[in-house]
C-alpha cells in the first residue's frame, strides 16, 4: 500500500518519464523543454526568457470505482471501528505545451503523448529510480521524499495504469475557466489506482488461556434476548406503579440491571435485581410517583437488560425494545366549566407523571380533541379548551409524544370502557 505522499509521488513519476524522453525533442524545438508539475495559472507567459515549456497539472482525483466497494470496515465486538479498507483513487492530469514560437506547442503536446502512449503502465523499477534522490540536483524532489522517500507507490498491490482522457470541448472550457488562465493545447490523462492505506491498525489482543464451550440443543441464540413488553392489561403500555413484564428467553441470571432511556434524559434509569430465577419472564415494578430529582416522563422508553446468565461468568447485554410509558389522568378530579357567552368548554386535569415543556399533549373528549397549550416548567396539571361539546359523560384521553392514555379494559369476558376515566360534561 502506498502512504499520502503518493498523490505527490505519481506526479513525480511522471514528471521524471517526460523529462528523460523530451531529450529527443531537443532537436525539433532548439532548445531545451523544462517539464513542471504546478498549476497553470502559475506558469508565467510574458517572460521573454522562457523557453518551450511542458506543464503536467493534477486538477482532479476521484474515487476508483472498482475498489470502492472491495472491502468493509472492521470492527471488534462493541461495534467500535478499529480498521478502515485502502483509500482508492483516481487521478486525473491536464498535460499542456507552451511555446512562444510557431508550432512548438503543437510539436511538444505530440512528443508528451506520445512518450505516455509508450508507458501505459508505470513499473516498479521506473517509480523506484524517479523518487531516487540523484547527486546532480537533489532539489528536484520535495523535502518530503528525501530522508527517506516514504511513499510506497512502488510496493503498492495495483500497477499504476496511464490512460488518455478525452474532454469534450464544454469540459475543457471549464476546467481553464476554473484556474484562470488563458488555454494553451492540452490533453488530458487518468492514472489508476492509488492505494493509500488505512493508518489505524487493529489492537492486537492478549492469548487465550482457556475456552469454554457449551453447546446448547436450541435453533435460537444462546444469548439473553427480549421478545416482548407487556403492562398488566396484556398491551405494551405501561402507567406508573404497575409492574412491567419482559418475555424472551434466556432471562435467568443473577446481577440483573434493567435500564430505561428517554429521549428527555441525559442519562438512563437504572433497576437492580439480585436475581431472576424464570428464563422465560422478566417482571419489575415502575415507581409508583416520580421520586424527587428523578424524573420519569410519558412517551417511548427503550429497556435494555444485563445480567449474568445461570452458569456463565461473563455479564450479558439484551437486544433493546420499546415501552410505552402514558399518562395517567386523574379524571375523578377534572374540573370542566362551560362558558356562558362563547359555550366553550375548559378542563382542568391532574397527571402522572408530570408533562415536560418539550411535550406534546393532547386532550381527547369522546371525538372531540384539543392541544395542550406550551409549558415552561414540568407540570402535574394539564389545561385545554374545546370549541363546544354537548353535556352529557365523556371519556377522557390524553395523548403524549404519540402515547395515549389506557381507556379499554380487558380484564372481562367482554372488552368496557374503564369507569375511571369517565367525566361529566356540564
Amino acid at each position: 500500500m502506498s502512504t499520502a505522499l503518493a498523490l505527490g509521488a505519481v506526479s513525480a513519476v511522471l514528471r521524471n518519464v517526460l523529462d528523460n524522453g523530451f531529450i529527443d525533442a531537443v532537436p525539433a524545438v532548439g532548445s531545451p523543454v523544462k517539464v513542471s508539475a504546478k498549476a497553470p495559472d502559475l506558469i508565467k507567459l510574458d517572460d521573454p526568457q522562457a523557453g518551450p515549456q511542458l506543464n503536467l497539472f493534477l486538477y482532479r482525483v476521484s474515487p476508483n470505482p472498482g475498489w470502492r466497494n472491495a472491502d468493509l470496515p472492521s470492527r471488534d465486538a462493541s461495534g467500535r471501528r478499529i480498521i478502515n479498507p485502502p483509500l482508492a483513487l483516481d487521478l486525473h492530469y491536464l498535460l499542456t505545451a507552451y511555446g512562444r514560437e510557431d508550432l512548438h506547442a503543437e510539436i511538444l503536446l505530440g512528443y508528451g503523448m506520445h512518450l505516455l502512449h509508450e508507458r501505459p503502465f508505470l513499473d516498479r523499477a521506473a517509480i523506484r529510480k524517479a523518487l531516487e534522490l540523484g547527486p546532480l540536483d537533489p532539489t528536484v524532489l520535495p523535502e518530503a521524499f528525501r530522508e527517506p522517500p516514504g511513499a510506497g507507490l512502488a510496493d503498492q498491490f495495483e500497477t499504476l495504469k496511464v490512460t488518455l482522457e478525452p474532454l469534450d470541448l464544454e469540459a475543457m472550457s471549464k476546467l481553464w475557466s476554473a484556474v484562470q488562465a488563458h488555454y494553451r493545447p492540452s490533453a488530458a490523462y487518468q492514472v489508476s489506482v492509488v492505494l493509500i492505506e488505512a493508518t489505524q491498525l487493529a489492537a492486537d489482543p492478549l492469548p487465550v488461556l482457556t475456552r469454554n464451550l457449551t453447546v446448547t440443543p436450541s435453533l435460537g441464540a444462546p444469548y439473553p434476548a427480549i421478545e416482548s413488553v407487556a403492562a398488566p392489561d396484556g398491551t405494551g403500555i405501561a402507567e406508573l406503579g404497575e409492574t412491567v413484564t419482559l418475555h424472551g428467553h434466556h432471562l435467568a441470571g443473577t446481577g440483573v440491571t434493567i435500564r430505561l432511556g428517554h429521549r428527555l434524559l441525559a442519562a438512563p434509569h437504572e433497576i437492580a435485581m439480585a436475581s431472576n430465577a424464570d428464563p422465560a419472564r422478566l417482571p419489575f415494578a415502575l415507581p409508583a410517583s416520580e421520586p424527587s430529582g428523578q424524573p420519569w416522563p410519558a412517551g417511548i422508553w427503550n429497556v435494555t437488560v444485563t445480567l449474568t446468565p445461570d452458569g456463565g461468568t461473563s455479564s450479558r447485554t439484551t437486544n433493546t425494545v420499546a415501552l410505552m410509558l402514558a399518562l395517567a389522568p386523574d379524571a375523578g378530579a377534572a374540573t370542566l366549566t362551560r362558558d356562558a357567552m362563547t359555550d366553550r368548554m375548559k378542563i382542568v386535569v391532574d397527571v402522572v407523571p408530570r408533562v415536560r415543556p418539550e411535550q406534546t399533549v393532547t386532550v381527547a373528549l369522546n371525538s372531540a380533541e384539543a392541544t395542550v397549550g406550551p409549558r415552561t416548567a414540568p407540570a402535574g396539571q394539564v389545561e385545554a379548551e374545546f370549541a363546544s361539546i354537548p353535556a352529557d359523560a365523556a371519556w377522557l384521553r390524553l395523548r403524549v409524544d404519540g402515547v395515549q392514555s389506557r381507556l379499554i379494559d380487558d380484564s372481562g369476558a367482554v372488552p368496557v370502557f374503564r369507569a375511571d376515566r369517565k367525566v361529566a360534561v356540564p
